[in-house]
């Protein structure tokens, strides 16, 4: 293999990169085990409802299942912050339903909650705060450094927060009418067919763009180094005064 041949250091750098932003995003957002979390409550609510088209049934199961899922994730000692987030929102599904008596409010609270997040990522990102950032920075370990730090990163998180905002605006331009003139059981598979290829897109946009950005600024190793240096130096400080002499 000839010098041209090697990989060059910026090579290596950036597929480290993106090796890195890979596994901040799978941890941020739960991977493969938190998307199946995420459909199999809607799934099974609207299977059962099919098949009975008993709300209380399929509500009841859907419920148990998430709490099924908790379950595993504390006997298996796993981050359980997807599944609790699962559970509340099948949760309040449960009770709109129950009270209303229609099938279809078990999806309402989601998409009020889908409404409301691309809402937040569109007005922070148009703030200049944006929310992909807020939530990646810390899974990076470069916090809020990368807001008067590291601009391109700032970019690219504004970038990736459009994505995410106007991929959800579109989740519920289809979802809502159809909440007012489909079926239920219709209803209820486009809703679980659109659990996953719109948060994949955003995944996917994410990472193209953060892989294409400057590096994080790791500020918990800047802290550590900090703090060694002023080690060092009270310590070159203390042997100066033991030996005035030197």
């Amino acid at each position: 293999m000839t010098s041209l041949d090697k990989p060059t250091t910026t090579d290596q750098d950036a597929q480290a990169s993106k090796e890195v932003t890979e596994a901040a995003l799978f941890e941020a957002f739960g991977g493969l085990r938190g998307m199946v979390e995420t459909v199999v409550p809607g799934l099974l609510f609207v299977t059962i409802f099919t098949i009975n088209k008993n709300v209380q049934i399929s509500a009841i199961a859907a419920l148990a299942v998430s709490l099924v899922l908790v379950a595993v994730r504390l006997i298996r000692r796993d981050t359980v912050k997807h599944a609790f987030s699962g559970v509340f929102g099948v949760a309040f599904g449960v009770v709109f339903a129950m009270m209303t008596g229609n099938a279809k409010d078990f999806y309402l609270p989601g998409m009020l909650y889908t409404l409301g997040l691309a809402l937040a990522y569109i007005v922070t990102a148009l703030a200049g705060v944006p929310l992909i950032g807020l939530i990646l920075g810390p899974v990076f370990k470069e916090n809020l450094s990368w807001r008067t730090r590291n601009p391109g990163r700032k970019k690219a998180y504004t970038k990736a927060s459009w994505a995410w905002g106007l991929i959800l605006l579109g989740k519920c331009a289809i979802l809502f009418p159809m909440y007012w003139w489909a079926d239920t059981t219709k209803f209820g598979w486009v809703l679980v067919a659109l659990k996953i290829p719109p948060f994949l897109l955003a995944v996917y946009l994410t990472w193209v763009f953060l892989a294409k950005a400057p590096p994080p600024i790791d500020v918990f190793a800047e802290m550590e180094a900090e703090e060694l240096a002023e080690k060092e130096r009270k310590a070159a400080a203390a042997a100066a005064q033991s030996h005035p002499e030197a």
